[in-house]
Order: structure tokens, then C-alpha cells, then sequence
């Protein structure tokens, strides 16, 4: 199956002979100024990239590390390891030494690219003996090995590389809820069949324009911003940093954008903290004004161009996809993982199913086991984990369907629906198993409450550990805890008995990554939470009060 595609080397050359001379990417340096790269000046350094890693003469199929935020050239030095004939593999960018070290040595990595990075002090110490340092063009201080300058140096190489579908294109280490990453292993075939199959579906072209600022070491960037941008055509845009997202994203108006649920909860803030969220709604609902009113929210925020807005990662709430509709935009939920490639399911225009997923991607077959979870089966599904085929074969079915390890269902007419998931369920000291992920999901979508996460293993009633917004913090308390008692009420209302939460717990913390309670593609460490709070849990549990804050 994925012998029959393009694969992505030959889709790059393909672009670059189409139209050399279009703007491929173009980067922000900052202070104002912009760096733009063609077709041919990201193949013509690709090359002379790919012809020094050529002179190490390292054994075909050699782990090469990149370590960067996203930037144009982590795009060029992953063409030009691949033009080289070996591996790539991304890290995190925001990374502890120790994990920098676990993660080369598991790999075992023969250089490293390191390009924009925050603290690359803190990282540095992780990079074994022995492995080559090559700085990017944009990088923090620090010594290297090589400079970019020096590889640019070399005379391009001549050839045209064209790995088989079967060959290892990658190693993807998993963002690791819970202890050490799994590498997970894409083979060109697989990233040539997500690609073609991907772009079909949304009918991507290269007339449209892409912001990259998710992470390009995870899978859904990495599918989204450089697979897609192959095998359309399209433009890229590169985000500076935080303080210059929203101009970056004006700047490139994108057509297309992909976001995990938080990012689209973070623009919505951004617009009521300007304007009241009942005078926005009231705005929204008057005929023809309403109309206006979403085109101007939208392009206010650089969004009036997508045709395309895509969350995924993690559950959208289904108040804030409305949200989006009123205002003109149609978010699409996206389901998928790192095992493959992210592609698996999509909602499709016109097709909104409230509180399901959408159906199966092209080429892709689903069933749910007798224990109900979701199993999948394509030409994405990964090669296997990195030196670990125990694990590989536990995340397979012996027909080669992927356990997913979550629990769905499906209609009649294919759509998913997700209920929670397999390892995640937890048991009452009633002897009753509760999923968290659907409660935690109608809280979420509550405008006081940033994140949550439901507990409740060995307790008579789970509980709920609320993160307040920047909108909840701001309300004067007694007001905040009548809402949200109400808030409460309505969700226990729907929950079976045993599901009912005890009590909604405020706690100080801001959940993030720098304090090890998220991953870096912002997933709650569901067992770092239970940790640090459960020698409360008991206490918690046998308090009168429906609503109370961490003391």
C-alpha cells in the first residue's frame, strides 16, 4: 500500500523542479525582520547539509538528532539527514538535561542539530561525549562543533536520494506521561502515505498558507506544517515567540491551521477580555450584525482566511467548537496518534455530529474489541518501537491493528466517539469504575476553569481538581463559588450515582510543563497530579462543602 505513493524525498524534488523560485518558508529573526527561503534555497542547503553528514561517514541509517523550537531550518536539516541517508530524530525543545540524555543515548545519536531553544543551559549537560554539535543559523549561545555556516560550506550533493517506502525515515520519542519516552519508528511509506492521503482529503493546494507553532518534533505539526507542505505545496509562516504569536499570525493569515484545544480556548479569552462574553453572544445572535460581528472577531485575531481550523490532541469541548461556529469558522476535531502518523479520524464539513469525532480517514479500518476499545489498522501504522519489541507487540493486535487505549464506539454511519480511556478508568472504594475524561470534559468548557482533573481511586465519590483561568481568578470569590457550585449541579444532574463528584477542589497551581505537570504537547500527567495532591484525597473527601480551595 505504501510502496504506491510518492514518498517524501521524491515529493520535495518534485516541488522544488515545479516552481524553484516560490517563497517556501518564511522566518521571523526577529526586531521586525523576516527571512524568506524558496524551493531552491532550501534544496540547495539540504544538500550541502547532507553532503558534510556524508563525510562522517557514518553507517547507513545513523540516528541524527534535531533539537530546536521550530524554525525553517529544522525543515532543511530534516531533508537534508534524509538526503544523507539516516534517521531523524527530534527532541523536545523544552526538555530537562537528564531527559535530553535518555533519549540520545536510547537513541543513540551521532550528531545533533541545535537550533532556537530557551534554556540550553539547562539542556546542554544531556548531550553525551561524543556526539556532534551543529548549531542552526538561528541558536542560543554556547559552543558547537560545527556551525551551519561550516556545512554550508561543502559542495552540494549530486545525487538524488530516494529511499525505499520501507526505510526508516524516523524516530518519534512519545511526549511520556508516565516514565521513560517509547521511539516510535515511521518509515518513509508511512509518512508518504498520511501525506498523500491528507492532502487529498482537505484539498490543500499551493496557494495556501500554514503558521507553524506547535511543536515540530510531535507528530501533528510535524504532519501538518512539513509532510503537508511537501506534498501541497504550501506556504510556511514560523512564529517567533509568544509575545509576537498574534502578529505572526497575522503576518501569515493562514488558510489552514491546526491547534490543540487550549490554544483555540486561549483566543477565545483573548476576545472576551476585550469584550464581555455576554454582549459578544448577544452580538453574535442579531441577524446580519452577527455575521459582522464574527468576520471582525475573526480577523482581529488573524483567522478570517481559514478555511481549515483542525483541533486535536486532546477532547474539544463542544461549547467552545460552537463558539467557533457562530463566529463563522467551523473547527474540525481530529483524532489520531503518534503510532500513526495522527491519522485516523476527522469530522468532515457539514458532517457535525454533537459529541462524536467524525469518521475514518481514507484508507483507514476501525473496529472496537469486546473490552471496547478503539483498534486501528493503516498504511500510518508505525514500524514498531525503538529497541523495544515487547512493547511493540503489546500495542499490537496480531493482524496488525494499533491499540489505541481508548474506549469508544461507533454509529451507524462510522462516527467515533471517545468514552474515556482503557488504563485510565478508576475504581470507587464502591467497587464502581469511573472514566474520567467525559467528566473532565464538560468542566473544561466552563469559562472559570482552565484545567481539571477528576480523581477517585479507592474514594466513595471522585473528585474534581480544578486550575482556575484568568477569568475565574479575577471573579470576586464569593461569586466564583456560586457558579461553580451551579456548574456542579448541572454535571452530577447527568452523571450516573456513582460518577457524582464529591466536590470541586481549587488548587493554587497553574499545571505546565516547566513544573513536570504537563507534556510538552500540554497532556496532563494524570499520575504527577494524583501524586502531589493525594495525600489530600481522604481528607478532601470527608469534607462537607461543595466547592473549596486548596488550603
Amino acid at each position: 500500500m505504501a510502496s504506491a505513493v510518492r514518498l517524501p524525498l521524491e515529493a520535495f524534488f518534485a516541488r522544488e523542479s515545479l516552481h524553484p523560485n516560490k517563497v517556501y518558508m518564511t522566518q521571523p529573526l526577529g526586531n521586525g525582520q523576516i527571512e524568506q527561503l524558496t524551493w531552491s534555497d532550501v534544496g540547495e542547503q539540504a544538500r550541502r547539509a547532507a553532503s558534510w553528514l556524508r563525510s562522517l561517514e557514518l553507517e547507513p541509517g545513523s540516528r541524527i538528532a534535531i533539537v530546536s523550537k521550530n524554525c525553517a531550518h529544522w525543515i532543511v536539516t530534516d531533508l537534508a539527514i534524509w538526503m544523507a541517508g539516516h534517521v531523524s530524530v527530534p527532541l523536545y525543545p523544552n526538555l530537562t538535561g537528564d531527559s535530553v540524555r535518555q533519549v540520545l543515548q536510547h537513541a543513540e545519536a551521532r550528531v545533533a542539530f541545535i537550533g532556537k531553544l530557551d534554556d540550553w543551559p539547562a539542556m546542554a549537560p544531556g548531550v553525551p561525549e561524543g556526539v556532534v554539535s551543529v548549531c542552526l543559523p538561528l541558536h542560543p549561545h554556547g559552543r558547537f562543533d560545527r556551525t551551519w555556516q561550516d556545512l554550508q560550506a561543502c559542495a552540494p550533493i549530486q545525487d538524488t536520494p530516494r529511499p525505499a517506502a520501507e526505510q526508516l525515515a524516523t524516530i518519534i520519542y512519545t511526549s511520556g506521561t508516565t516514565g521513560m519516552p517509547k521511539g516510535v519508528m515511521h518509515s518513509f511509506g508511512n509518512f508518504g502515505f498520511t501525506a498523500s492521503h491528507a492532502t487529498e482529503l482537505f484539498g490543500v493546494d499551493q496557494s495556501d498558507r500554514v503558521l507553524s507553532y506547535l511543536p515540530l518534533c510531535h507528530v501533528a505539526e510535524r504532519m501538518f506544517v512539513e509532510l503537508n507542505s511537501l506534498y501541497s505545496g504550501l506556504s510556511v509562516y514560523f512564529a517567533e515567540s509568544l509575545d509576537t504569536f498574534l502578529a505572526d499570525l497575522r503576518r501569515a493569515r493562514p488558510t489552514v491551521l491546526f491547534g490543540v484545544p487550549r490554544i483555540w480556548t486561549k483566543f477565545q479569552m483573548g476576545v472576551y477580555s476585550k469584550m464581555p462574553a455576554k454582549r459578544l453572544d448577544l452580538l453574535l445572535s442579531i441577524p446580519l450584525i452577527g455575521r459582522l460581528v464574527g468576520r471582525k472577531v475573526l480577523h482581529g485575531l488573524g483567522l478570517d482566511a481559514v478555511r481549515y481550523g483542525l483541533s486535536g490532541a486532546a477532547p474539544v469541548p463542544e461549547t467552545l467548537l460552537s463558539w467557533y461556529r457562530r463566529l463563522g469558522l467551523e473547527l474540525q476535531e481530529v483524532y489520531g496518534m503518534t503510532e500513526n502518523c495522527g491519522y485516523s479520524h476527522v469530522c468532515r464539513p457539514g458532517k457535525f455530529k454533537q459529541g462524536w469525532i467524525g469518521q475514518n480517514n481514507p484508507g483507514v479500518e476501525v473496529r472496537i474489541s469486546e473490552e471496547g476499545e478503539v483498534l486501528v489498522r493503516s498504511g500510518a501504522t508505525m514500524q514498531g518501537y525503538f529497541k523495544e519489541p515487547g512493547k511493540t507487540a503489546e500495542a499490537m493486535t496480531e493482524d496488525g491493528f494499533l491499540r489505541t487505549g481508548d474506549k469508544g464506539e461507533q454509529d451507524a454511519e462510522g462516527n467515533l466517539r471517545l468514552t474515556g480511556r482503557i488504563k485510565e478508568i478508576f475504581k470507587t472504594s464502591k467497587g464502581k469504575y469511573v472514566a474520567p475524561a467525559p467528566i473532565e470534559n464538560r468542566l473544561a468548557v466552563h469559562s472559570h476553569i482552565e484545567q481539571v482533573c477528576v480523581v477517585g481511586d479507592g474514594l466513595p465519590q471522585p473528585l474534581a481538581l480544578c486550575v482556575l483561568s484568568e477569568t475565574g481568578r479575577k471573579q470576586p470569590r464569593e461569586q466564583l463559588e456560586g457558579s461553580l457550585k451551579r456548574l456542579l449541579d448541572e454535571i452530577n444532574q447527568e452523571l450516573d450515582k456513582h460518577e457524582r463528584l464529591h466536590s470541586l477542589v481549587l488548587v493554587p497551581e497553574v499545571w505546565a510543563v516547566d513544573n513536570g505537570f504537563l507534556t510538552p504537547t500540554l497532556k496532563i500527567k494524570r499520575a504527577i497530579v494524583e501524586g502531589a495532591y493525594s495525600p489530600h484525597f481522604q481528607a478532601w473527601g470527608s469534607r462537607s462543602g461543595e466547592v473549596f480551595w486548596q488550603e
